[in-house]
C-alpha cells in the first residue's frame, strides 16, 4: 500500500480520514453533482476494501450500514484502507428509483465507458476511481421494490477468496451465484478484485435487523482479511449454510394472494405456501400455491395483488432445510431489536 493514495485528484495519506467528491455529469438544470466517497486510511499497511451501496438508487439499507460502519469503534487500529461509498447511483437515489434517469440498470453497465451513456460514464468513473485501487469489495443490496430478502450473501464460490469472504460475513445463508456480465462483480474480477454481494430487506425501507447484520458482516470480512484485529467474542458454532441453487415460485393465476409461510421458513416440495383468489369471489375457488422444491424461503413479494406468472417466493435449495431454518431463527434472535434488553440509547453501535 502506497503511503499516498490519489482519488479524484486528491491525495490521501496514511492515517487520514476524509470525504472525497468524485465529479459526475451535471443534472439537466446544470446543478453540479458528485459521488461522495468516505476514505479511512490506517497508519499501517494492509488491504484496501471498498464497501458500496445504492448501486440501485432505491436500495437504501446499505446507506445506513455504511453510515454506522464509518462511525464504528471497531475501526480503531485499522490496517489498510476502507473506501466507503454510501450512494453509488446518485441519480437514482435522488429520484428514489432503482434506475438512472434513462431507465438503465447501473448494475448491468459495468465496467462502463468514458463516452457511453450516463450509466456507462458513472460505471467507468467508479471502476477507475474506486475499484482499481482496491484489493477486495463488498456491494450492499436489498430486494427490488415491494419485495423482501432474507439476509444472505451472493457469491461466486468457484473463487476461493470470494468463498472465504462469504463465509466470514456470517450471514445465515450463502447463495452460489455466477457472475453476470455487466455487473459490478463481473467487472471487478477483471481487476482481480474479489467481491461479495450482501442482500437483505426491501427497497426504500430500513430494516434494523438487516442493517445490524450488515455492519457486523462487513466488520467480520475486514477481520478475516487482516484489516482489523480478531474478535474477542466467542466464535460461531457453525459455518453459514451454502445453497448451490435457488428458484422462484410463481403465481398460478391472477388475483389476491394470501401468504401462509414466513421469511426463513423451511418448506418441502409440494407444501402449501399460500392461496390466490379472485377479488370478487366469482369463478373457481381459491388456487393453491405450492412449493416447487424443498428449501428455505429467502425472498418474497410484499404485495398481495398478483398477476399470473408473477414471482411470489424465492426458495434456496438445501439438503437439510430444517437445520438451516433453525440457524435463521437463531440469527434473527441475536440481531432482532425486539430482543434488546438495554434502553435504545444504550444499544451500542458495532
Amino acid at each position: 500500500m502506497s503511503s499516498t493514495m490519489v482519488l479524484a485528484g486528491e491525495e490521501i495519506k496514511l492515517g487520514q480520514n476524509t470525504i472525497v467528491d468524485i465529479p459526475l455529469p451535471d443534472l439537466y438544470m446544470q446543478t453540479s453533482l458528485s459521488m461522495p466517497v468516505h476514505v479511512i486510511r490506517g497508519r499501517r499497511d494492509g488491504p484496501t476494501i471498498f464497501v458500496s451501496a445504492a448501486v440501485h438508487g432505491d436500495e437504501i439499507n446499505g446507506v445506513e450500514i455504511i453510515r454506522r460502519l464509518v462511525k464504528s469503534k471497531s475501526l480503531k487500529g485499522l490496517r489498510g484502507t476502507l473506501i466507503a461509498i454510501p450512494v453509488v447511483n446518485v441519480y437514482g437515489f435522488l429520484n428514489q428509483s432503482r434506475y438512472l434517469p434513462d431507465r438503465r440498470d447501473l448494475n448491468r453497465c459495468f465496467p462502463g465507458s468514458e463516452e457511453g451513456s450516463l450509466a456507462a460514464r458513472l460505471a467507468d468513473s467508479f471502476m477507475k476511481e474506486v475499484v482499481s485501487k482496491c484489493t477486495h469489495g463488498i456491494d450492499l443490496h436489498t430486494a427490488a421494490i415491494h419485495r423482501d430478502n432474507l439476509p444472505q450473501i451472493r457469491a461466486d464460490l468457484s473463487n476461493v477468496e470470494v468463498e472465504s469472504m462469504a463465509q466470514a460475513f456470517d450471514a445465515p445463508v450463502v447463495v452460489n451465484s455466477s457472475l453476470i456480465q455487466g455487473s459490478l462483480r463481473f467487472a471487478a474480477e477483471e481487476y482481480d478484485v474479489p467481491v461479495i454481494v450482501y442482500e437483505a430487506g426491501e427497497a426504500l425501507r430500513f430494516n434494523e435487523m438487516s442493517i445490524r447484520a450488515g455492519v457486523k458482516g462487513v466488520i467480520g470480512v475486514m477481520r478475516h482479511i487482516g484489516m482489523l484485529s480478531p474478535s474477542r467474542t466467542k466464535k460461531r458454532k457453525h459455518d453459514p449454510f451454502v445453497a448451490r441453487s435457488s428458484a422462484w415460485v410463481r403465481s398460478p393465476q391472477s388475483g389476491i394472494f394470501r401468504m401462509m409461510v414466513p421469511m426463513g421458513a423451511s418448506v418441502n416440495k409440494g407444501d402449501l405456501l399460500g392461496m390466490v383468489a379472485a377479488p370478487y369471489g366469482k369463478g373457481e375457488s381459491e388456487t393453491e400455491v405450492l412449493a416447487t422444491s424443498s428449501g428455505i424461503v429467502i425472498g418474497r413479494t410484499n404485495i398481495p395483488l398478483v398477476n399470473e406468472g408473477e414471482a411470489l417466493f424465492h426458495i434456496a435449495r438445501f439438503n437439510k432445510p430444517d437445520e438451516v431454518a433453525d440457524s435463521v431463527i437463531a440469527f434473527h434472535s441475536d440481531l432482532d431489536p425486539a430482543t434488546d434488553t438495554a434502553a435504545p440509547e444504550e444499544v451500542p453501535i458495532i
